[in-house]
């Protein structure tokens, strides 16, 4: 064999070596998972207990589920999406950035008014939505904000300003809104004393012993919350669909039960 052939046979099994041990990397890569703020308690048991289990590993980032996307859309290294609605995964799936098939509805939550102070504060603290929510909202606030997510971008600013408008109240109090970058935020700003109302998940102010809640939004005064999840169209990582069935089973479901949420049921074998 001449010199020449001999180098360029020794590149091409040095560069399958090298793909080799790169794929074997990467099967233990954590799974990078970018999750609604919304379901940071939750979804850290969730992937805690599947680390027990199976010895591998995820890494999470948090943040408002329109933020997420965008970055999704401009090529950060995703391999598991899962927002706090339809609206922003389904301008991932446009993009043409979902793995086909891989998109589920995986859980439901509600929407709260909260205000400051701890949970046993003694009298039932709840206020009544109707008939004239404006100005019981107005009376409350005093002067001060009320807490929401950005209501023209993040699913739970979204679903609350919905809601107040859907009861009549938003007219009264949107110059009052004090807009978070994400609900998290939003929650913060009120246990912190810093706003005297603030709309957010149920699943939010359970986590929070420095907030109370002073009423639950009907179901229909706002498009159902819904957490869908996908694996990226460009994720590699072969544990991303592992961690995603995961996630629909038993164990997951307990910690996000715990946390306040409910599944959404899996499809029947077959279906």
């Amino acid at each position: 064999m001449c010199p020449t052939r001999r180098l360029l046979v020794a590149l091409t099994l040095g560069a399958l070596a090298l793909g080799s041990a790169s794929h074997a990397a990467q099967a233990g890569d954590p799974v990078v998972v970018f999750a609604a703020a919304s379901l940071k308690n939750a979804l850290d048991d969730a992937t805690l207990a599947w680390a027990k289990e199976t010895g591998k590993t995820a890494r999470i980032s948090y943040a408002g589920s329109n933020t997420l996307a965008k970055q999704v859309e401009a090529g950060a290294p995703a391999d598991l999406f899962i927002s706090a609605d339809q609206a922003w995964m389904d301008d991932v799936a446009r993009a043409g950035l979902l793995k086909p098939g891989s998109r589920i509805n995986l859980l439901r939550n509600a929407l709260v008014l909260i205000a400051p102070g701890p949970k046993n504060a003694g009298s039932d603290p709840r206020v009544a939505l109707a008939p004239d929510l404006g100005t019981t909202l107005t009376k409350l606030l005093g002067g001060g904000k009320l807490a929401m997510a950005t209501i023209d971008a993040v699913p739970a600013g979204r679903y609350g300003k919905a809601a107040l408008e859907k009861l009549g109240a938003w007219e009264a109090v949107k110059g009052q809104v004090a807009q978070a970058d994400n609900v998290r935020a939003a929650l913060l700003l009120v246990a912190r004393g810093e706003a005297p109302l603030g709309i957010v998940y149920a699943t939010d102010a359970a986590a929070d012993p420095g907030v109370q809640v002073l009423a639950a939004f009907p179901p229909d005064s706002h498009p159902p919350i819904v957490y869908p999840a996908a694996i990226t169209q460009d994720s590699r990582n072969p544990d991303a669909a592992d961690l995603l069935t995961y996630l629909r089973g038993p164990a997951a479901q307990s910690a996000f039960e715990r946390q306040g949420f409910s599944v959404v049921e899996a499809p029947a074998a077959g279906r």
